[in-house]
């Protein structure tokens, strides 16, 4: 089963999300979040996510979920820092909204997509249209 990751700048909204999506999903399904920072502060941390990222890891891969900007930087520093370490961990960024990307990567897992299908399936949250 790919495992996901959900990075924010915040440490609640990133175990909320995380929360929610387990709940859409299944107990089984690998969620971890990675909010804030080690103090519990606003931020992202490159080590906490790697760190997300090797107990997410069920062998099949790992979809990554960010919330702003410089949280896609470091995420990106995060797998290389496995790479660099030696971890082999398929790891890739989906470019989705957080909340809804991760609730759809979580479902796409549990049922057995592939990486490359949970990550269409949080990017496809993108188009779905909330008022019509």
């Amino acid at each position: 089963m790919v495992g996901i990751v959900i990075v924010s700048h915040s440490k609640k909204v990133a175990e909320g999300i995380a929360e929610l999506s387990m709940q859409m999903a299944g107990p089984n399904q690998k969620i971890v979040s990675a909010g804030g920072m080690e103090d519990g502060g606003i931020g992202t941390d490159a080590v906490r996510i790697s760190e997300a990222i090797r107990m997410a890891d069920t062998g099949e891969g790992v979809v990554i979920l960010v919330d702003l900007g410089s949280a896609v930087l470091s995420a990106n520093l995060a797998i290389e820092l496995l790479e660099e370490a030696g971890v082999k961990i398929d790891a890739k960024i989906a470019d989705a909204p957080v909340m809804e990307g991760s609730i759809s990567a979580a479902v796409q897992a549990f049922i057995g997509g592939n990486i490359d299908e949970v990550i269409e399936a949080a990017e496809l949250a993108r188009e779905v249209l909330k008022l019509q």
